[in-house]
């Protein structure tokens, strides 16, 4: 019971708990998962349901970015073996011709020169996600799904990543599905809103549709348990701390 579109060039956000079913659907629509039922349609044209018996081309137009860039990389590969993977098999690069694509997606993606030879080792956490986007950005995709990208980054890297991703995004008109818990994020880069539960759609529209009131029941919990961070709480917990030491 899941049916959600995303316009050309813009982003929907995927948001619900942790075992909502987010990625699962993520992994369907990538074909990494096989549907229970139902379609997929891309561009007007339904996709094959299985990874396997889609064509180069779908593939290519569909691409994924994963939560943890460390799962995602082969640790023996070299950032030009990693980025350049795709440029071989969508594209049939090689050599200086393929030496040179990647190093014009790491000027893409703000890493410049000196990263070509590094392994995934050498590299911090937020360079590591830039290389998985850079090797998204190497299929020349149409849409790209961000599975929580910057949750295990600090939030300063974290915003580093979302502004570039809205800078590519606008470049290169790309539409994005973006999967968080984060409804921060949400606020500040969609432009839809699609709420899972239990692995059923319960709410879906634009941003300023689907986070306003009257809420369901479970979108208003998921709202309400966002943490917010006040001004001069530590001093308060602090002082409430000290009366009760004096207290006693």
């Amino acid at each position: 019971d899941v049916t959600l579109h995303v316009p050309k060039g813009q982003t929907l956000a995927v948001v619900g708990e942790s075992g909502s079913g987010k990625s699962t659907l993520a992994r369907v629509i990538t074909g990494l998962l096989p549907p229970s039922s139902g379609r997929i349609v891309f561009d007007g044209k339904p996709l094959m349901p299985g990874l396997k018996s889609r064509p180069n081309d779908d593939l290519r137009r569909i691409q994924l970015i994963y939560q943890m860039a460390d799962t995602a990389m082969n640790p023996r590969q070299t950032v030009r073996d990693i980025i350049g993977r795709p440029l071989t098999f969508y594209y049939g690069l090689r050599g200086a011709e393929k030496t040179a694509r990647v190093k014009e997606l790491l000027d893409q993606i703000e890493m410049g020169k000196g990263f070509v030879d590094r392994y995934p080792a050498e590299l911090s956490g937020g360079q590591k996600q830039r290389v998985a986007i850079a090797r998204a950005l190497a299929a020349k995709p149409e849409l790209i799904f961000c599975d929580e990208p910057t949750s295990a980054l600090d939030p300063l890297v974290a915003e580093g990543i979302l502004k570039l991703l809205l800078r590519l995004q606008e470049e290169e008109q790309l539409s994005y599905v973006f999967i968080t818990h984060d409804i921060a994020i949400v606020r500040a880069i969609a432009d839809s809103v699609a709420v899972m539960h239990r692995g059923k759609l319960v709410r879906f529209g634009p941003k300023s549709m689907a986070l306003s009131p009257p809420f369901d029941d479970y979108t208003d919990l998921l709202l309400k348990s966002v943490p917010e961070m006040e001004i001069g709480w530590l001093e308060r917990v602090l002082a409430t701390r000290r009366m009760e030491s004096a207290g006693n």
